[in-house]
This record gives C-alpha cells, structure tokens and sequence, in this order.
C-alpha cells in the first residue's frame, strides 16, 4: 500500500508538473501616453508582443495609459492579470516601473528606453537602443536630398533619449555636407500633432525642404505638413513611409518589436537577464533606416548609406548621441 501511495503521488506531482509546463506564458505591456495606435514606438512594442503570440505561443495583452498617473495602476492590472512579464514602454515610466518592482520582487518586469544602471533591480531588465546609428543614416540621406542646404530637427521632450536622434542626426547630416543648416526645435509634447505641424511648417518658411521629428504622434503633423506643402520628411522609430508615400523619403527605425521579441524568447528559455541593461544597436538588426528608403532615395546615395552601416557596424565610426560628442565629431570631419 505504501509503495502504492508513493506512486501515486508521483504521478501527481508529474501531472501538476506537465500542465505547469504546457501553461502559455503571460506577457503585458504598460503603453505611455502615445497609446497603442501611436505610429511608433508604443505600436511597434505591441507589434513585437504580437510576434511572440504567433511565434512562441506567448498569450498577450496591454493597458493603455492616457496620462501618467494612469502608468502605476496599469501595472498593477497587469500584475493582478498574473503576467509572467510586463512591460513598460517607454522612459516615462521608470519610476512606476521601479516602484512595481519593489512592491512586486518576485514578479518580472522590462522597461523600454530606459536603463537603472548598477541600481536595477534583479527583476528588472532594461531595454537601451542606439537610435544615434539610425538617426546618422537619415541625417546623411536628409543633407543629401535636400536642395535648399536646410533641414529640420523637432524633438518631443528635451531628454537623453531624444538628444541621441538629435545629435546622431545633425552628425550624418554634417558627415554628408559640413555646411548643411539644421533647425531644431523641441514640441515638448509627444501627442501634439497640431503642434508638430505647426513647428514644421515654421521650418518649411525658413527654406528647409526635409524635416525629421523624434516626437512620437506629434510627428503625425510634421508628415501631414510635408505633404501639404510638398516638402520631404523622415520618420522615426517605425517605417513612416505609408503616412505619405510621396513624402516621406527615409524612416530612423528603432526596432522595439524586435528587442520585444528576444528578450520574451530568451525568458521563456529560462534566460532572464534580471538586473541588467540590454544594448541593441544597427550590428543587432534594431537599428536602421527604413526598407522603403531604396525606392525613394537614388541608387548611388543608398550605395553610399550601405557603406556608412558597414562602418558603424565595424566600429569605424562612432555616432555622437549628446551635445558634446556631437562637437568633437564636428572637429574630425574635413
């Protein structure tokens, strides 16, 4: 009977064990305040979630956030939800995100553009990107297009994140002609189209004819106005080339869908990197600018742009993402 009775338990204990390995992870995303449909980089974290859906068996889901005081309560939903992982996406949410974890240490959590350093939490990975590289290789084809020698720069909000696009973009911009003017300005909004629009039609005043926006939804209006009047615009973080397939000449990718997708099938491997800091840059496919743009730059400057990746990849060039490297890549240029 004893002998029975362990049996028995085994049996069980491999039953409870099998259905625990045949239960499909749960992963959720906290959106900021861009929403699910923003165009860029909130849609393409969801895209990624999507792949892991069809690709890995992943079971998916979101919250929207319509401000910042949404984030916190969003992630405890997805907590109650009993995710396996959630996500934050984007910088604005560090300090929900942070606060979760504590609260939460045996949960898991990822947060998108944004890094802790050596005080992450070992249930915490962040996601950093070199959206330098991409915005260098639109910057050179941005000076290149342009007829006028002007181009535009509108950023969201004036931070770190946004200052790597900023200044990856004016250095391939100068790599391509020293003399190139670049206008700048920040909207201090990611979901002000109106605004973005209003900025670039500024610029398009000023005689600048390509203009780039590292804004999220406000760069819906920076498209629309290039539309309107004509002018050529450059996308960010997703292939912006359906906005205005006449218009928009190249896309800075930032490919969150892709970094979603490795770091959710590592984890369901078993290989959670907790505490650290993920760097995925154009050598890692996350970085780069769009695949429309060969049908809408010549062939000899996509020759050229082909050549700038293979060097960046290489190490040959170092992209500045901060005003002072910026000016001491200025210097190396003849």
């Amino acid at each position: 009977m004893k002998l029975r009775s362990i049996i028995f338990s085994m049996i069980m204990v491999m039953s409870t064990l099998s259905i625990a390995a045949d239960k499909p992870l749960r992963v959720g995303m906290v959106t900021d305040v861009g929403g699910v449909n923003d165009q860029s980089f909130n849609q393409s974290a969801w895209e990624g979630l999507q792949k892991t859906k069809k690709d890995l068996g992943i079971k998916v889901s979101y919250q929207e956030s319509k401000q910042d005081a949404d984030y916190q309560a969003n992630l405890e939903t997805l907590y109650d939800a009993g995710n396996d992982l959630i996500w934050g996406i984007g910088f604005k949410m560090a300090d929900a995100v942070l606060k979760a974890a504590k609260q939460n240490p045996k949960q898991k959590y990822a947060i998108i553009d944004y890094s802790f350093g050596d005080k992450t939490p070992p249930n915490v990975v962040g996601v950093m990107f070199k959206a330098e590289e991409g915005a260098f290789l639109a910057g050179f084809i941005a000076a290149k297009m342009s007829k006028t020698n002007t181009i535009g720069f509108i950023g969201g909000m004036s931070v770190p994140i946004i200052h790597s696009f900023q200044y990856g973009f004016k250095a391939g911009a100068k790599q391509a002609n020293k003399n190139i003017n670049v206008l700048e300005q920040y909207s201090e909004s990611f979901t002000d189209a109106a605004k973005g629009k209003a900025i670039a039609n500024q610029m398009f005043s000023k005689n600048a004819d390509v203009v780039f926006h590292a804004a999220g939804a406000v760069g819906d209006g920076v498209i629309e106005a290039a539309k309107e009047k004509n002018k050529m615009a450059v996308g960010v973080d997703r292939d912006q080339n359906y906005l205005a397939p006449k218009n928009v000449i190249t896309s800075s990718m930032k490919r969150v869908d892709n970094a979603i997708f490795q770091i959710v099938s590592d984890f369901k491997k078993g290989n959670f990197k907790g505490g650290t800091t993920q760097n995925f840059g154009l050598k890692d496919g996350a970085v780069d600018v769009a695949p429309t743009t060969e049908k809408m730059i010549p062939a000899a400057l996509l020759k050229e742009v082909n050549g700038l990746k293979k060097k960046i990849a290489d190490g040959k060039i170092t992209v500045p993402s901060t005003e002072k490297d910026f000016a001491v890549f200025v210097k190396t240029l003849k």
